[in-house]
């Protein structure tokens, strides 16, 4: 192995044994459903059931318990997209250490509650990660506090490489292991240590197409990054510097997945293995339904690697989902503005076996001729092939239909 790693499986072997009685020992269960779906054995890994719903907490807790007595005394500070600044928060108020977190303005609502929750002050600068991360250096200079960088610390690295030595110690024939890129902290301690145990074990990681930047740092390509991502955990303009070394030499190759696959691989983790995972903790599995063949036969194991969601964008990603898969459409549906219209329309639905979820009648914002009525209608439907059928009996009852989503 390189000695130009600022890591070795030493360093998470020890890691291991500092936090191990002050983090939860997650789940790895093989996906009997998925596993049937993808054509290969599918692990998942449990992190979203850490106490903060993240594996941040292992690489957060493992420089903390390594700081001097007068770091601790001064206290710690940390820039996040919100899971390490819950690690950060949680486990320095755990040894009675004063914490600040600086968050991007437009971080989950749900991440920034939980992490003042926790006791830790914070800072809303920037619009994005690596602002936050720029001012987040500029008042640890000011006040003294040990920055605790979410990703390219040597420390920070062990800690979250110590999840590699419980997927393999569980399941030591894995084949590959799908992971997702933000920063590189989290894929660089797996790939030291899953290299280290099992040499020929496929590394891959994943990102997003709007911030592809180790996939772009490694494979010398470049793209513009930039907007909203659902998976804003790992939305990083700016990868390690020392995770990037072990990316580099380690990971077998990095994938790229869009929103929507992301979106899709939420919907299917929490309506089939009853899981909420957050944008970036279903990268992976959103990175293996997109390359189905790649692993068929494999043995898989993905990390969920956080659970943090805020409930109302969990809603509009549900709806969204419904659509996709056809549970869910929008029917616009001409009409003569005369009574029993609608009813008759109600009757059709109801006769077909679709749901009416919500009504909207329009008489007067509309192009249609002089006593016609336009009628946009929301139902609940089992499938595409069901909508179909609706759309079609409308259609041969004489009314005029156009499906605009679902």
């Amino acid at each position: 192995m390189s000695t130009e790693f600022a890591i070795n499986f030493g360093d998470i072997q020890k890691a291991a044994q500092a936090i191990e009685q002050h983090i939860v020992h997650t789940p790895f269960l093989r996906s009997e459903t998925f596993s049937s779906l993808l054509a290969s054995d599918v692990f998942l890994k449990f992190e979203n059931l850490q106490f903060t719903a993240s594996f941040k907490e292992r690489g957060a807790l493992n420089r903390i318990l390594n700081l001097s007595e007068n770091e601790k005394s001064l206290g710690v500070i940390a820039a996040s997209a919100g899971n390490h600044a819950q690690g950060v928060a949680y486990h320095a108020a755990r040894f009675k250490i004063p914490s600040k977190i600086v968050m991007p303005r437009f971080a989950p609502l749900v991440k920034v509650a939980h992490t003042r929750s926790l006791g830790a002050e914070v800072i809303l600068f920037g619009d994005n990660f690596d602002e936050a991360r720029e001012y987040t250096k500029v008042l640890a200079l000011e006040s003294g506090m040990q920055f605790i960088h979410p990703y390219d610390d040597p420390l920070v690295m062990a800690g979250q490489g110590t999840i590699a030595i419980e997927m393999l110690s569980a399941v030591p024939e894995l084949d590959s292991l799908i992971v997702p890129i933000g920063g590189g902290g989290l894929i660089s301690g797996v790939a030291v240590a899953a290299k280290a145990i099992k040499p020929g074990i496929e590394i891959i990681g994943v990102e997003t197409k709007r911030f592809s930047s180790m996939h772009d740092l490694v494979k010398g390509t470049t793209s513009k990054y930039g907007g909203t991502t659902i998976a804003d955990g790992i939305a990083v303009k700016d990868p390690g510097k020392l995770t990037s070394v072990v990316v580099r030499d380690l990971v077998d190759d990095i994938v790229l997945v869009d929103e929507g696959d992301i979106e899709e691989s939420m919907i299917w983790l929490l309506e089939i293995e009853k899981t909420l995972v957050e944008g970036a903790g279903a990268a992976g599995l959103a990175a293996l339904k997109l390359n189905k063949s790649r692993f068929q036969g494999k043995k898989i194991g993905l990390i969920l690697c956080g659970g943090n969601v805020d409930p109302l964008t969990l809603s509009a990603i549900i709806e969204r989902g419904m659509a996709r898969s056809g549970r869910l459409a929008r029917l616009t549906v001409q009409m003569p503005d005369l009574p029993g219209s609608l009813a008759a329309v109600s009757k059709i639905l109801g006769e077909s076996d679709a749901n009416i979820d919500e009504v909207h009648h329009q008489r007067t914002f509309t192009t249609l001729p002089v006593q016609s009525a336009e009628v946009e209608i929301a139902i609940k439907t089992r499938d595409h092939d069901h909508i179909s059928a609706v759309v079609d009996r409308l259609e041969k009852e004489g009314f005029v239909v156009k499906k605009t989503n679902g």
